[in-house]
């Protein structure tokens, strides 16, 4: 109980002292997260009366992160980049409503690997500016 106590202190030290562009980072992995638990349940054949339930959250938690990063876009300073973003979160959120609706794995798969190609551009675009004064933000206001 008192590790589990410890971990919420320092997760939250780390959101509460970090850059914008760390934050949004943060946020792909969490909704990765939650695509790769909700990706597992879809897999996962037995008559597990909480399976549906576990796909149906997982995929609502992924949603909401996408909503939330879709939110926060700052379209007067991303310009196309911001435009483009906004399409893309767009369009994971609806292939993620059509995949709660019919529990089908495909659009879990596909927004998983859109997703973790974006997450991965955004770490090396935060890997390159390391050190800089501000960190990168393309075209997003603060998440914090």
């Amino acid at each position: 109980m008192l590790a589990n106590s410890y971990a919420r202190t320092y997760q939250t030290q780390a959101i509460m002292t970090a850059s914008p562009g760390l934050l949004v980072l943060m946020l792909y992995d969490g909704a990765l997260r939650f695509l790769a638990q909700a990706h597992a349940a879809l897999e996962d054949q037995s008559e597990s009366p909480r399976r549906i339930e576990t796909i149906h959250s997982n995929l609502q938690k992924a949603q909401n992160i996408i909503a939330e990063l879709q939110a926060v876009i700052d379209h007067k300073a991303g310009g196309d980049v911001a435009a483009n973003l906004d399409q893309l979160y767009d369009y994971y959120s609806r292939r993620l409503l059509e995949a709660n609706l019919k529990k089908d794995l495909a659009p879990v798969v596909e927004v998983e690997r859109l997703l973790r190609e974006l997450r991965n551009a955004w770490a090396e675009m935060l890997h390159q500016t390391e050190g800089s004064a501000s960190a990168p933000t393309a075209g997003m206001r603060s998440v914090a």
